[in-house]
């Protein structure tokens, strides 16, 4: 990722915070109506507590991207973690597809290819450290 694309992803995320709960309440319903299977790997926590867990992860993601050493740990155990609740490589994208129409959403006119690319970028990285230590964990 680049500094502008971080800054972006900075900026943004500052816009969703206030619209947060609302944000993540999206996400879900959106995950869930892309795929009704996805359900079935929530039943750990209850939605509330889901829900924090989200923020509170993209949260930390976003305010060290300067850092990104610092957060790799906690991505990769999330990964390790996601693999036990059943996540397969594929669910990956339909995270992607939900958190990327609920920024849309929530961002609205803020929203724009740049920062779609911004985005894309960064979950292409947590995603693919997160996978990556899954498999490595299963090996």
């Amino acid at each position: 990722m680049t500094p502008d694309q971080i800054r972006l992803l900075q900026q943004s995320w500052a816009k969703v915070v206030p619209i947060a709960d609302t944000a993540a309440d999206m996400f879900y319903t959106k995950l869930f109506e892309m795929n009704p299977a996805l359900q079935g790997l929530f039943v750990s926590y209850t939605a509330e507590q889901q829900r924090s867990k989200l923020l509170a992860m993209l949260g930390n993601a976003i305010g060290n991207l300067n850092n990104v050493e610092a957060i790799v740990p906690a991505v990769q155990a999330l990964g390790q973690r996601h693999a036990k609740y059943g996540v397969r490589d594929r669910d990956y994208g339909t995270v992607a597809g939900a958190l990327l129409w609920t920024l849309e959403q929530g961002l609205g006119a803020a929203w724009n290819n740049e920062l779609k690319d911004a985005w894309v970028a960064v979950y292409t990285v947590l995603s693919g450290a997160m996978i990556d230590a899954a498999k490595t964990k299963a090996a």
